[in-house]
């Protein structure tokens, strides 16, 4: 029998949480940290002779403006109001610049700018720097925001693509997982999440299936539960956890072609649902 937790709807807001410290050690692990690639990819392209006068920081003044659809499309997108609403909460970390808009990186060859987006603050912190170092403009100001994920889909700027930087030490895990059940790759293609079989939400007589961002939350929500519930932790259990990319889901829900993500849900990081989520309810 799978572990059941009362889910209020809509989601409550997270409890604030600690940053996350920069890890000292730029390659924690096998294959390379995804911030250190990309920051060796952007050291090398700011010293590329193919810059010429062309700025490698773009800058956006009117994303916020730019953001609003057309109410055409806005009354054609329920999967898209869906997304939003599931990933209400989620943190991510851009950089913002002195006027307060969000800074881009400009790719030397395409011209195209690029918003990165930090699942880990002590990313974009080290991203920051890099910044700061290569751009005189960047260094009076400029500074790390936080901005909820469901808002990033919300963006719509001509010429912008927008790119996640996972947490390297969930990535990690992800790939160890994946390992336990015989995926021999040593990469992960996109920003890990995890869930287990064992563990369903209930809300208003619907089930519904959490999806971590951070494993050791899984586990912890686990433990508790498990305990909770006098039943033995389904983490001990082989092939319990398991692991996915978050935009395999996004795109998955986005198609609506198939009911298989239509029970998933998103847990920030930091959130415990078997201690935040009985207290709401209560």
């Amino acid at each position: 029998m799978p572990l059941s937790l009362p889910w209020p709807w809509p989601w409550p807001n997270p409890r604030s949480q600690s940053p996350s410290q920069t890890p000292t050690d730029p390659r924690p692990f096998f294959p390379p940290n995804p911030l250190t690639s990309l920051l060796s990819h952007i050291s090398t392209a700011s010293s590329s002779p193919s810059l010429g006068a062309q700025p490698l920081w773009a800058r956006v003044a009117a994303a916020a403006a730019a953001a609003a659809p057309a109410p055409a499309v806005a009354a054609q997108a329920p999967a898209r109001v869906a997304i939003e609403e599931r990933l209400a909460g989620v943190p991510v970390y851009a950089l913002s610049n002195s006027a307060e808009e969000f800074v881009l990186v400009s790719g030397a060859r395409t011209g195209k700018s690029l918003g990165l987006f930090c699942f880990s603050r002590g990313d974009a912190e080290a991203l920051l720097e890099q910044m700061r170092s290569m751009n005189a403009d960047m260094r009076e100001g400029s500074k790390v925001v936080t901005v909820a994920l469901n808002k990033v889909f919300e963006l719509k700027v001509n010429g912008v693509a927008f790119r996640f930087i996972p947490d390297s030490s969930q990535v990690a895990k992800a790939i160890t997982e994946r390992k336990k059940l015989g995926d021999i790759s040593d990469g992960f293609p996109g920003v890990p999440v995890f869930q287990s079989r064992s563990l369903v939400l209930k809300s208003q007589n619907k089930r519904y299936r959490p999806f971590f961002f951070r494993k050791e939350d899984l586990e912890d929500s686990l433990s508790r539960a498990s305990r909770q519930q006098r039943q033995l932790n389904p983490a001990l259990r082989h092939g319990d956890i398991q692991v996915c990319a978050l935009e395999e889901i996004i795109n998955g829900m986005k198609d609506g072609s198939s009911s298989k993500w239509d029970d998933a849900v998103f847990i920030p990081p930091g959130f415990n649902v078997s201690t935040d989520l009985s207290t709401s309810a209560a």
